[in-house]
This record gives C-alpha cells, structure tokens and sequence, in this order.
C-alpha cells in the first residue's frame, strides 16, 4: 500500500470509530439498534472499532463435526440456497447459511468473487458472533433474534465497513433457533435501496426453509396452514390433536413446550 493510500485509510478509520463514539456518548443505544449493537460490540465484548484482525475460522475437524450436527438442515435447506443465489449472483453477492453460533457451515458464491469473499471472512468455518466480529449481519441478527441489514459503515469494524449483509433467522420446529440465512455484497455499487430488496428475498426464503424443516420432522402429520400469519403452521394428526407447531403459530396461540408429548385439540386453537 502507498504512502498515500494508507493516510487515506488511517484517516477513514478514525472517522468510522469516532462517529461510533459520538454516538454511544450521545446515548444514541437507547433509540437505534444498530447503536445499540455498537454498544454492545465496545462495552460487553470490549472490541475497537480500528481492530485489524482476520475473523476467527474453526479447524477443518471442527467445521466437520458442526456440519455432521446440522446435515438435516443444510440438506432440507439447500434447494432454497440454489435458488435464492441464482436471484441475487449478479449482484456480486455471496448466500451462507450459519449455525446458531455464527459459524458459515453452507454458502453459494461466484467463483470469479470467492477471493474477495474468503479475505473478507465470509467463508465456512469462520465465525461471525458479534462476540467475536462486532455489529454485522449474521451475529447481530443472532443476538436480536429477528432479521437485519447492516450496510458498509453501520459494520462496528472497520474491516468490515466494505459489506452490506443482510440476514434472516431460521428456527425448528419446536420455534428453537437453529439457523440464519445471510447475503452479503462487497459491491460498493449495492445501495440500501438494492439491500432493502434483497432483504425481502432472505426473508422468504428463511421462512420458506424453516416449513422444509417443519414438514419433514411431521412427515404423516396434516399440516394446517393460517394464511393470515406469514409462517405459521400446525402438524394435526389423525386424531385431530396437535402435536407441533411452528415459531409464528406458538408466538400467536401462546404455545410452549413439546406438543407431541402434551398435544392439544385442534378444534380449541
């Protein structure tokens, strides 16, 4: 890097940090969730935004133990990947399913891009908890359990202020988290409007994954869908009780636990 290149570059990276300064001090956490993650990212797991690091990446064995425990669901979940990339591959993005914990155990990327990607951390076996990698997509989205987009500068780390990601949780079938869904651009031509769309599109398909997964834990179940609920399903059998229920349906009928031990009629729901 020229001399240059690099002032420009200190000069970038103490910008980024003092406006997340600005903003924690002027207790901008209390009304902005992205500050809030910021908060987060400095105070509870004591990072800097100026930290030079590669993300953190799990050995080759350990990578292959977490996706021994998820095949089930990278399996189910694959025909979804396949597709969702095919609808946002040219616009220089990359598709990575995670585990609960952050770590990229699936992900569809354009060969000509993967460079750019792997240097950038967005790569399997690396872990992206906002513990480890501050406010970004997928950890952010863990923490608050909901999906979120963080474009370019609303990353804590500077490092990571040249991605725009935006990511969606996916739960089992008992409403436990178990996944999340991410698209992540290194396109500085990707704005918040194209974001904004692509969001969207994660969305769907995160919904779309987690019916797979409910479907195939209630294979002889009917399953009755509640239209007016984006995601809300319920497995009846042939007694008309039912024995699961997916995160949207417990959250609208107040349902807890395991149904398929304690099922309930369906005729009372």
């Amino acid at each position: 890097m020229r001399l240059g290149e690099e002032r420009v570059l200190l000069t970038e990276i103490r910008h980024h940090a003092a406006r997340i300064e600005a903003a924690l001090l002027a207790g901008e956490a209390a009304r902005s969730p992205i500050a809030a993650s910021w908060s987060r990212s400095a105070r509870m797991h004591g990072l800097s935004p100026e930290t030079r690091r590669k993300v953190p990446r799990l050995t080759e064995g350990e990578l292959a133990a977490l996706r021994a425990a998820m095949e089930p669901t990278i399996r189910t979940a694959a025909p979804t990947l396949d597709r969702l990339f095919r609808a946002v591959a040219g616009l220089g993005t990359c598709v990575v399913l995670t585990d609960r914990n952050g770590v990229p155990l699936e992900r569809r990327g354009n060969p000509g891009e993967d460079r750019d990607f792997e240097r950038a951390g967005l790569w399997t076996g690396t872990i992206w908890s906002e513990r480890e990698a501050g406010t970004n997509g997928i950890g952010t989205c863990i923490v608050e359990g909901r999906a979120v987009t963080i474009h370019r500068d609303q990353h804590f780390l500077t490092a990571h202020t040249g991605l725009s990601c935006t990511s969606a949780p996916i739960h089992d079938a008992e409403g436990r988290l178990t996944a999340v869904l991410d698209v992540s651009s290194a396109n500085a031509a990707c704005a918040e409007p194209v974001m904004a769309l692509m969001a969207h599109s994660v969305q769907e398909a995160a919904r779309r994954i987690e019916a797979d997964l409910f479907r195939a834990q209630f294979p002889r179940a009917r399953l009755v869908v509640l239209p007016e609920l984006a995601g809300a399903l319920l497995a009846v059998d042939a007694d008309d009780l039912v024995i699961g229920a997916s995160r949207a349906a417990r959250s609208h009928f107040g349902l807890k636990g395991d149904l398929a031990r304690a099922p309930l009629p369906c005729a009372d729901l």
